[in-house]
């Protein structure tokens, strides 16, 4: 027997192939995208031994995404749409689809298709080997700029070695998940979500697919710089007490400041130096003790304002339609998973 993980020892029980495959893909007015992104599940459902259930999330398009899922819907009995009243944002869509499906193993992409269907037939064997996470690790970005190949390097790199050590490096949310550990994820109802932290937190045997990331089928991203800093600030506060300990260190480098303004001021009146009297010292002393004070209860304030949302109880989404088919058997599944 292998072990999965260098931290914890698992024995890796070789299992069948899934007899459902669940592809949960959330939707942001992506309309370009639907034609090509219907060919690839195609050909990719046609190689494809067992059974196949899609789960299309719309997440509050604004343009003819949610028409174009309802006519796929309708013309393809694998394909359940989820159209949620309001957009609530990528984790809380991809959460909403993981909620929903039905699948022995799950499989979590967005809809652009920058990860090849094809990666997840390798995804498969090293699940039938045993292992409950099968993340793709990124080799190469076609398509991406080098400012945005630099800041994705660096995201991962900070996080790992400032917040989450066990986070794996170049991975995003395209990953294969069994039930049992998917089971144990929907159990994690936290309100600002970061899933691929809370998929390594989980634990479970997991193990690593490398491939080649493809540049987009069409559109443009639906991630800009702005979404991109508030999303590393959600996985940083969701995971770690860091910037609560950074706004101490803050402090104590403002009182090494003060120290040696201090002796600054001691020198320049031991020696005659030519100063305007407690002018400089003192602009710069209230400036800096100004600036630490208000960043350190913003840091505070950040956390007492997820303690607060998160005390309010409100369900993470709300799905105000579905398309195609849906038992009652899957229609319970579903509700018990929204526990």
């Amino acid at each position: 027997m292998k072990q999965a993980d260098p931290n914890t020892a698992h024995l890796l029980c070789p299992r069948a192939r899934p007899a459902r495959l669940s592809l949960v893909l959330p939707v942001y007015d992506e309309q370009a995208v639907i034609a090509p992104l219907r060919a690839a599940v195609n050909d990719f459902a046609r190689a494809l031994p067992g059974e196949l259930e899609l789960v299309l999330v719309n997440d509050g398009s604004s343009d003819q995404t949610l028409a174009l899922l309802a006519e796929w819907a309708a013309s393809d009995a694998r394909v359940r749409v989820l159209h949620l009243s309001r957009n609530f944002g990528h984790q809380i869509a991809a959460t909403a689809g993981l909620d929903y499906a039905t699948g022995d193993a799950v499989v979590l992409l967005d809809a652009d298709l920058q990860d090849p269907l094809v990666v997840i037939h390798r995804m498969i064997d090293r699940y039938c080997q045993g292992y409950d996470v099968v993340y793709g690790q990124r080799e190469s970005r076609a398509g991406e700029s080098a400012y945005k190949r630099f800041t994705a390097w660096a995201f991962y790199r900070i996080m790992r070695s400032l917040v989450y050590r066990r986070l794996p490096p170049d991975v995003g949310d395209f990953r294969l998940i069994s039930r049992q550990c998917l089971n144990a994820v929907g159990e994690m109802r936290e309100t600002h979500r970061f899933l691929r932290g809370m998929v390594a937190w989980v634990g479970f045997p997991q193990v690593a697919v490398a491939y080649h990331r493809q540049p987009r089928v069409a559109g443009s991203t639906k991630y800009p710089l702005r979404k991109m800093l508030a999303f590393s600030w959600i996985a940083a506060t969701s995971f770690s007490t860091l910037p609560l300990r950074l706004s101490m260190i803050m402090g104590a480098l403002v009182g090494m400041i003060g120290i040696e303004e201090g002796i600054r001021a001691l020198l320049a009146y031991s020696l005659g130096w030519y100063t305007v009297p407690g002018w400089t010292s003192l602009t710069v002393l209230v400036s800096l003790i100004g600036s630490a004070l208000l960043m350190s209860i913003g840091i505070l304030g950040e956390y007492v304002a997820k303690l607060y949302e998160q005390s309010k109880g409100r369900p993470l989404y709300i799905v105000a339609r579905t398309f195609g088919t849906c038992s009652n058997a899957e229609r319970s599944d579903a509700a018990a998973n929204l526990k």
